[in-house]
C-alpha cells in the first residue's frame, strides 16, 4: 500500500450473517409490496370477442356473386363479485400497508438483536488479540517483516515501507500506511 493512498484495508467489514438477513428483510419487503398491488390494484376487466358474418347471395346475368362481411367487435364485460367475495375483501389498503410496515420493523429488530454482538461490551481482548494474530500472519506470508507489536496493534515493515495494522473494540482489523 502506498502512502498517497489514505484507505483502510478492513478484514470482514460486512458479516455474512448481515448480508443473508439484508436479503432476507429485501424478500419479505418484496412479499409485502406484491400483495398489497395485487390487493389495492383490483380484478382485470373480462373482455369477449363478437364476429358476425354475413352472407349475401346476388345472382347476375350469367353468374352469381356471393359477397361475404365479417364485424368483429370487442365487447368489454365488468367484472362481478358475490356477496360473499365483498364480505371477505373488505378491509382497506391502509390496513394492509400499515401491517406489513409493522413486519418490516418486527423482522429489522430481530435481526438487529441476533447480530448485535454483546453490546457495548464490544469483542473480549483475547478474541481481539487472535484476529491481529492471525492478520499479522497474513501479512508476513506476503512478505512484510514485523516491527513492533502489542496487544490492539503491529507495526509491519518491507523496504521502505511501513504499516500499521491493528484492531479496534468491535473487533474489526484495518491496515493503513504510515509515514516515516
Amino acid at each position: 500500500m502506498s502512502e498517497s493512498s489514505g484507505t483502510a484495508w478492513q478484514y470482514g467489514a460486512m458479516p455474512q450473517a448481515a448480508r443473508l438477513s439484508g436479503l432476507g428483510v429485501l424478500f419479505v419487503a418484496g412479499l409485502l409490496l406484491a400483495g398489497a398491488i395485487a390487493v389495492g390494484g383490483g380484478a382485470a376487466q373480462a373482455t369477449t370477442t363478437e364476429t358476425t358474418v354475413e352472407t349475401t347471395t346476388a345472382p347476375t346475368e350469367n353468374t352469381t356473386v356471393t359477397v361475404q362481411q365479417t364485424t368483429t367487435r370487442r365487447i368489454i364485460v365488468p367484472t362481478t363479485t358475490t356477496s360473499e367475495e365483498r364480505s371477505a375483501s373488505t378491509t382497506p389498503t391502509w390496513v394492509w400497508v400499515l401491517l406489513g410496515a409493522l413486519a418490516l420493523t418486527a423482522v429489522a429488530l430481530l435481526v438487529g438483536l441476533l447480530t448485535r454482538r454483546g453490546g457495548h461490551r464490544g469483542v473480549p481482548g483475547e478474541e481481539r488479540r487472535r484476529r491481529l494474530d492471525g492478520a499479522v500472519a497474513s501479512w508476513i506470508a506476503q512478505g512484510w517483516a514485523l516491527d513492533n507489536q502489542t496487544a490492539e496493534s503491529a507495526v509491519l515493515r518491507r523496504g521502505d515501507e511501513v504499516l500499521l495494522v491493528a484492531v479496534d473494540e468491535a473487533g474489526h482489523v484495518s491496515a493503513r500506511p504510515l509515514s516515516q
